[in-house]
């Protein structure tokens, strides 16, 4: 079972994106293998799985040649309050810093966290606890960073200005660079700590929000409520879904071979898809179309190859299901993306 809730808002994937282009990479190669299409980044109503944004981090990191400290950071900087629709809300009407965490930590599993976060208070220092330890390792440093970064923002956005710090405390050898974390923290880290975490002064948790409004409160809380109910409804069989058709998109297996493979009949399987709000036939071309992008931005790829590989038996077959799906033929994309 996976560790983070498998739905998220594709906020997330549109702010990394972003990101990748401060390092010379495109939204295609940040989305490849994701079975995400670039156009969906520009659509807030869109979800995808927690897996699929990792595959963009790896993606991210592998087009970069590997992690370098800091990038993290500044992954986690780009994301405000707005990004995470009505979490956020929910954050900026509470009447406190206090309040705010309580509702945050509540309501995580829609935020973009892949940090598992825990808040202690003492009379001298409270502190926000980040365990990375679930994080796949390729990605961990990255995520780590950002999702620390994250709450720097957060809190910036609150109040409008920059939370002091007493510390910032990370389990892993210090960078040979500090610059970066000393500008985003505000005081230089501690390293080789027992635990990954952000340190403030208790008498911050009193402090009160300048957009506070209980009612407002109330509502963003019951839609955060709600929210969280109808993705955890659509959790499941989509995801696993997508992830056999990307096994092997030459041969894309039918309803019936993806339903045995995750033991259960088609009808079943059908039943799953319905609760939903999706249908195979929905997902498999979401699969083709966003493998599609991906290989028609490889020159030198023909069409015919690109049909071949997407398991259409004739070429005209994918032509003509590319331009019903985006209103274009492949080769007029190719060159509107050149």
């Amino acid at each position: 079972m996976s560790p983070w809730p498998e739905r998220r808002s594709i906020s997330s994937a549109r702010i990394l994106t972003g990101l990748a282009a401060d390092y010379g990479v495109t939204p295609e190669q940040c989305l490849r293998g994701t079975g995400i299409p670039v156009a969906h980044l520009e659509d807030n109503t869109r979800e995808i799985d927690a897996r699929q944004e990792l595959r963009i981090v790896d993606n991210l990191l592998d087009a970069c040649g590997g992690f370098r400290p800091g990038m993290g950071l500044a992954a986690g900087l780009r994301y405000h309050l707005t990004s995470y629709g009505i979490w956020g809300y929910a954050l900026i009407s509470s009447p406190t810093l206090r309040d705010a965490i309580q509702m945050g930590m509540r309501y995580l599993d829609l935020s973009f966290a892949f940090v598992r976060v825990r808040f202690e208070e003492e009379p001298d220092r409270a502190r926000l606890v980040l365990d990375s330890s679930a994080i796949p390792s390729a990605c961990r440093a990255f995520l780590l960073e950002r999702d620390m970064a994250c709450i720097i923002a957060l809190v910036e956005d609150l109040f409008g200005v920059r939370m002091p710090l007493q510390a910032a405390w990370f389990t892993g050898a210090a960078p040979r660079d500090l610059t970066p974390f000393i500008k985003t923290f505000g005081v230089t880290p501690l390293y080789e700590q027992p635990e990954n975490a952000v340190v403030f002064g208790p008498s911050f948790l009193d402090l009160s929000i300048p957009q506070a409004n209980t009612l407002t409160a109330s509502i963003c809380e019951t839609q955060c409520r709600d929210l969280l109910e109808r993705r955890k409804a659509r959790s499941g069989q989509a995801g696993r879904v997508r992830e056999e058709l990307l096994r092997q998109p030459r041969l894309m297996p039918d309803m019936e071979t993806v339903a045995a493979r995750l033991c259960m009949s088609s009808r079943t399987l059908r039943r799953h898809l319905d609760d939903e709000g999706v249908s195979f036939r929905q997902l498999v071309d979401e699969i083709r179309m966003a493998l599609a992008e991906e290989m028609l931005a490889i020159p030198g790829m023909t069409m015919e190859d690109i049909s071949a590989r997407l398991g259409y038996s004739e070429v005209s077959n994918f032509l003509h299901a590319f331009k019903r799906c985006k209103g274009v033929t492949p080769s007029q994309y190719r060159k509107g993306r050149a």
